[in-house]
C-alpha cells in the first residue's frame, strides 16, 4: 500500500525585529510632531540656539511617544519611551564631539598649504604669513615621544597585569594599588617628578626626558585596561591547557595572550590617546625647538606645545597656526587608532 503525502508549503518565517513600512511612517510622523513642539518651545523660551532646540527635541520626544504609545499597553509605552530617550542620549554624546572636530577642520584647515606637513619654523616667525613654515617638527616630535613611551609602557603594563591576574604574587596588591594611584597623578606633577629627577641632572630638556613624562602617564592606562581583558579570560581555558601538560609560562603567553591580543591592542591605544595631548609635562621636559630634530638628547618640539606657543602669541596668523596644530594632532591620533584597530582585526582572525 503507498500512501501520497500531499506537498504542504511551509510559511516563510517571518522577522519581527525588522522594521515595517507602517513603523517606519509612525517613527517619521512622532520626530516631526516632536520637532514642531522643540520649535515652539525654543522660540517662546529662553532656549535659543541649535544646543537649545536639540534640548527642547530631547524633552518633547519622550513625552510625545509616551502619549502615542500609551493606548497600546504599559510595555510597549515603556519599550518605546526607553527608545526614545536612549536616542535622545546619543545625540547628548555624538554632537559635541561632531562640534569639536567640525570646529578644528574649519579653523584649522586655513593654515594648510603644500607645504605644511613637510617644512618646519626654522626661517619661519609664527606671526608671518600662512604660506610659509609648517608642522613637521612638532610631528616629528610628537610621534618619537610617543613611540618611545609606548615602547617602555606597554611591556611594562601587561607585565604588571600579568603579575597581577596570573602570577598572583605576593606584592600583587601592592602592585595594584600604586597602578590605581598612579593613575590619579596630574599631568603636570609627572612633568615636575621628571624635571627634578632627570633634566636638573642630566643635562636639562630632551625627548628622553619628555618621553619619560609620558611613560609616566601612560603606563598606570595600559595597566589597569590590561588587568580587566586578562580578567576576561575563561579559567576553563587556562585548566584545559595545565590538563595538557603546559606549564605556566606557556599558558600565559601560548594560551591566554593570544585570546585577548585584541583587548592589549585596545589598552595600548587608550594609553596613546591619553598622553598625545598631553601639554604641561612637555613645558617641564621636552620644552620646544623650532627645527626638525631627532636627537633624543637635545630638546624637541611637540604638537601640544606647537599649539600652545602660538596661540599665546595672540596673533591672527599665530592662531590659525594653532588651530592648524589641532587638526595635524587629531589626524595622528586617527590614524594611530587607525592602524592599531587594523592590527587588532589582524589578530583577531588569527
Amino acid at each position: 500500500m503507498t500512501t501520497i503525502l500531499d506537498a504542504v508549503e511551509v510559511p516563510t518565517p517571518k522577522r519581527p525585529w525588522n522594521k515595517k513600512r507602517q513603523t517606519f511612517i509612525r517613527s517619521a510622523i512622532l520626530m516631526s510632531i516632536s520637532l514642531v513642539f522643540s520649535w515652539l518651545l525654543s522660540s517662546t523660551t529662553e532656549l535659543g540656539g541649535v544646543l537649545g532646540f536639540y534640548l527642547g527635541l530631547a524633552v518633547c520626544l519622550p513625552v510625545v511617544v509616551l502619549i502615542e504609545s500609551i493606548r497600546h499597553g504599559r510595555n510597549v509605552a515603556i519599550d518605546r519611551v526607553a527608545s526614545s530617550v536612549i536616542l535622545a542620549m546619543f545625540g547628548v554624546v555624538v554632537i559635541p564631539w561632531i562640534s569639536i572636530v567640525t570646529t578644528v577642520y574649519q579653523k584649522g584647515s586655513k593654515a594648510f598649504y603644500w607645504g605644511y606637513l613637510t617644512t618646519d619654523m626654522r626661517f619661519t616667525a609664527s606671526g608671518e604669513s600662512l604660506e610659509f613654515g609648517g608642522a613637521l617638527h612638532a610631528i616629528v616630535g610628537t610621534l618619537v615621544m610617543v613611540l618611545i613611551a609606548s615602547l617602555i609602557s606597554v611591556p611594562l603594563g601587561i607585565t604588571a597585569a600579568i603579575y597581577i591576574v596570573e602570577i598572583k604574587g605576593r606584592f600583587a596588591s601592592s602592585v595594584r594599588f600604586f597602578t590605581q594611584a598612579m593613575s590619579g597623578v596630574p599631568s603636570i606633577v609627572a612633568g615636575l617628578f621628571i624635571y627634578s629627577t632627570i633634566c636638573i641632572f642630566f643635562g636639562g630638556f630632551s625627548a628622553w626626558a619628555g618621553a619619560l613624562a609620558y611613560t609616566i602617564l601612560m603606563l598606570p592606562t595600559v595597566a589597569r585596561t590590561s588587568e580587566e581583558v586578562l580578567k576576561l579570560v575563561p579559567d576553563e581555558l587556562r585548566a584545559a591547557s595545565y590538563a595538557l601538560g603546559a606549564s605556566q609560562a606557556r599558558t600565559v603567553f601560548q594560551v591566554v595572550l593570544p585570546t585577548i591580543a585584541t583587548g592589549l591592542v585596545t589598552s595600548a591605544i587608550l594609553g596613546i590617546a591619553r598622553v598625545a595631548g598631553e601639554t604641561a609635562p612637555l613645558l617641564l621636559t621636552a620644552s620646544y625647538f623650532v627645527a626638525t630634530s631627532r636627537n633624543l638628547n637635545e630638546p624637541i618640539a611637540s604638537l601640544p606645545i606647537y599649539i600652545f606657543s602660538n596661540l599665546g602669541l595672540g596673533d591672527a596668523n599665530a592662531t590659525t597656526r594653532a588651530w592648524g596644530g589641532s587638526l595635524v594632532l587629531l589626524i595622528v591620533v586617527f590614524v594611530l587608532f587607525s592602524v592599531a584597530r587594523g592590527l587588532s582585526a589582524r589578530l583577531s582572525r588569527k
